[in-house]
């Protein structure tokens, strides 16, 4: 009876620990300051244990995520870009917390950038 009591114990902790995942499925919009001013970026998750998939929407199209990883509420991802014959990779790293992702952006040596992306299709103001 004990042994049945604890392994109840142990399944009830560890469906816990995955109902505290954050849930990044879905689409998330973010306003995010660039050298040309403030663009919109919407992001289109797809999570598969702790891989993550999707898209991300600029104002000059739309681009695969790719090495896409989700670790709890932590997300992290790269976006592969082409431009005028140049090609660079931005990284995301994010932490969830509710219904927004604190992200910070880096791409190659510049400075990194912070923004707050939210659930939906709306676009937050920063």
């Amino acid at each position: 009876m004990m042994r049945k009591l604890g392994l109840a114990a142990l399944f009830l902790a560890l469906g816990s620990l995955t109902a505290m995942a954050a849930d990044f499925n879905g689409k998330w919009t973010a306003q995010v300051q660039g050298r040309n001013g403030v663009q919109t970026l919407t992001f289109d998750f797809h999570v598969d244990g702790t891989t993550l998939t999707g898209k991300i929407t600029t104002p000059r199209g739309e681009t695969d995520i790719t090495d896409g990883k989700v670790d709890g509420d932590n997300i992290s991802f790269t976006q592969k870009l082409s431009f005028n014959g140049n090609d660079f990779t931005i990284s995301y790293t994010g932490k969830a917390d509710g219904d927004t992702i604190k992200f910070t952006r880096q791409a190659g040596d510049r400075p990194p950038v912070e923004f707050t992306a939210k659930r939906g299709d709306a676009s937050p103001q920063q």
